[in-house]
């Protein structure tokens, strides 16, 4: 491993054919969404075994959704930073296949990239848990909650809570890109979170060139990258996005 600047991360990105991101938690800092598990996150507040897993969501919906509820409230507020818009211009200008993203957030979207797959699903959908119904947010009653559907049936947003699995199109997709890649950026994750965490392993094995950006060292950087880019995201993409010039 490495060391690079965000010019040299540029040219690995220009020689690149098939670019794919994976992000996580440390993109979105920036937008003012804490990591579930680092300082102020709600993992601090709130123990994940007793509001995060499916079982406690359907034995006690009440307790459950104040920690919903705020999670609603801080995602609602956030906005995309300059990391996500960086991201978007790389796949605007044929530099990028597409993103894996770990986060719910929506931020991606937002900031206008188009191939996104969302690993744990998105916090602003909502989905039924009988029926498989979706509901808009502006269609829900935050001051009533829990949320039920009219079928009855408990409605929760689309995340992929802990005891669900990973929907079969989503690892599919997910998989595809992380084989078919020749670069994979990895951006604001430590890698510690499984299945996500097989993905980088996934891209190395098929050939891919591993780049990672994040703040610190991580499990990933002793095992796996090649590269290593050093820094907030949401300075250093748009950093690259200079070193690859105007288009």
């Amino acid at each position: 491993m490495k060391e690079i600047t965000p010019q040299q991360l540029a040219e690995l990105i220009r020689q690149s054919r098939r670019a794919v991101a994976l992000t996580g938690a440390g993109i979105s800092v920036e937008s003012g969404i804490p990591s579930f598990r680092g300082a102020g996150g709600l993992w601090q507040r709130y123990n994940p075994m007793e509001y995060a897993t499916i079982q406690a969501l359907r034995q006690n919906p009440v307790k459950v959704w104040t920690m919903l509820k705020e999670l609603d409230e801080t995602i609602t507020r956030a906005r995309p930073n300059p990391a996500h818009y960086a991201l978007a211009e790389l796949e605007a200008r044929g530099h990028l296949m597409g993103i894996i993203t770990q986060n719910v957030d929506n931020l991606h979207q937002a900031a206008g990239s188009c191939k996104v797959v969302e690993y744990h699903g998105n916090a602003r959908r909502f989905v039924c848990l009988a029926c498989q119904g979706q509901h808009p947010r502006e269609s829900l009653d935050f001051n009533k909650t829990p949320l039920y559907c009219p079928c009855g049936g408990l409605i929760k947003p689309d995340v992929v809570f802990f005891g669900e699995p990973i929907p079969p199109q989503t690892q599919e997709e997910a998989q595809e890109l992380a084989q078919s890649c020749d670069l994979l950026l990895i951006i604001g994750t430590s890698g510690e979170v499984s299945p996500a965490n097989y993905l980088p392993y996934t891209a190395k094995e098929w050939g891919a060139i591993i780049v990672e950006n994040n703040l610190e060292p991580t499990v990933l950087t002793r095992t796996l990258t090649h590269h290593f880019l050093p820094g907030p995201a949401g300075q250093m993409l748009p950093k690259v996005i200079e070193g690859l010039g105007k288009v």
